[in-house]
């Protein structure tokens, strides 16, 4: 399956922004869907997962309560919705695909995105 993210930008702190993660190939519907962000100077951390199985998501705690993970399997696009942001949120956002029901972990993701930007300012 292969992955393209959009929708980052520059905001200032308070803000919201969505993006998105369009995925083309394979069944896209049997895959789960998490996005992880990279700060620079900082390892790859996650920050939301939508699964193909009940329960459907899964979140941070960084960011519980402030993102939303969606997925419309017509379009094979899932969102993050940030609202709320804070210059802590600035970081490139990676989406990526599994089969696995449920992973954190970066290494359980074989297919990537190429990454797109967040900046947060105060």
């Amino acid at each position: 399956v292969q992955l393209q993210a959009s929708g980052g930008g520059l905001v200032q702190a308070g803000g919201s922004l969505r993006l998105s993660c369009a995925a083309s190939g394979r069944t896209f519907s049997g895959y789960s869907i998490s996005w992880f962000r990279q700060a620079p100077g900082k390892e790859r951390e996650f920050v939301a997962l939508i699964s193909w199985s009940d329960p459907p998501t899964y979140y941070a705690d960084s960011v519980k309560g402030r993102f939303t993970i969606s997925r419309d399997n017509t379009k094979n696009t899932v969102y993050l919705q940030m609202n709320s942001l804070k210059p802590e949120d600035t970081a490139i956002y990676y989406c990526a695909a599994s089969g696995l029901r449920y992973s954190t972990s970066q290494y359980d993701f074989p297919y990537w995105g190429q990454g797109t930007q967040v900046t947060v300012s105060s």
